[in-house]
């Protein structure tokens, strides 16, 4: 049986990593080269790494930080933020980044994908979606969720999946750093339309709120936190061992 992953994000802006609730109000949290050093060897499945204002500022990544922190970090890393053509693609790997998310960048170009899994193989490509609420309509939204795309968010993502996303990180903005638990009926939505990995983000709270996402939904193949990890309300291991107990697969 597959295991379900737990995956730390480190959202980075100047340099530093950062935290806020609704994608809004963020505030300084820690260094993410030490910040990912430590979840590597604290028993983190995967990281994804956001560089959160490249899109919205219209820059590329900012690649020192990305290649000090691939030295350091000994798991899986996805890397996002300014991923706008295949030669972004390129670079974020040669600095060490295993899959490279893109959001914003496939909005403006939707061949984008289609291109990238080409050159590097579906299981590189990870479509990373900002989804909110609109009139009771899933909408995809861009900028690091400040801009609403009018794109029906399920649709757009089976049309991502198709041109050769590999896995899907599905990112509430309606439950973003709340804390009242993951957004089921989203994530659900999802897993009924792609036969690909999905990621779920946005909402963690404690540890039982892992518990009711993998219950719940088992398609879901992982679930991504940052705030309960960063500020140590939850470690890793304790997570793990209590999933474990529940009977939900995962490595201890």
């Amino acid at each position: 049986m597959i295991t379900k992953r737990i995956i730390p994000c480190l959202d980075v802006k100047n340099g530093r990593v950062v935290k806020g609730v609704n994608f809004e109000g963020l505030s300084d949290v820690n260094d993410p080269v030490a910040l990912a050093e430590y979840y590597s060897g604290a028993g983190a499945d995967e990281l994804v790494f956001y560089d959160i204002t490249a899109s919205a500022e219209g820059r590329q990544l900012f690649t020192d930080v990305l290649r000090k922190t691939a030295e350091r970090v000994f798991i899986p890393l996805t890397v996002g933020g300014g991923i706008n053509t295949v030669d972004d693609f390129d670079r974020v790997l040669k600095c060490g980044a295993d899959k490279v998310s893109v959001n914003s960048g496939a909005i403006r170009d939707p061949g984008l994908i289609a291109q990238a899994a080409k050159r590097y193989g579906d299981q590189c490509v990870v479509l990373s979606v900002d989804v909110k609420r609109v009139d009771g309509v899933f909408r995809v939204f861009a900028r690091g969720g400040r801009e609403n795309t009018g794109m029906e968010a399920i649709s757009w993502i089976r049309r991502c999946v198709e041109n050769g996303a590999g896995e899907v990180v599905v990112n509430s903005i309606d439950t973003d750093g709340v804390r009242g638990g993951f957004d089921l009926p989203l994530l659900e939505a999802v897993c009924d339309v792609v036969a690909v990995p999905v990621i779920a983000s946005g909402g963690a709270g404690n540890m039982a709120h892992f518990i009711d996402l993998f219950k719940a939904l088992p398609k879901v193949d992982a679930g991504l936190a940052a705030s309960i990890f960063h500020f140590g309300e939850v470690k890793i291991s304790d997570l793990k061992q209590k999933m474990a107990d529940a009977g939900i697969p995962t490595r201890l």
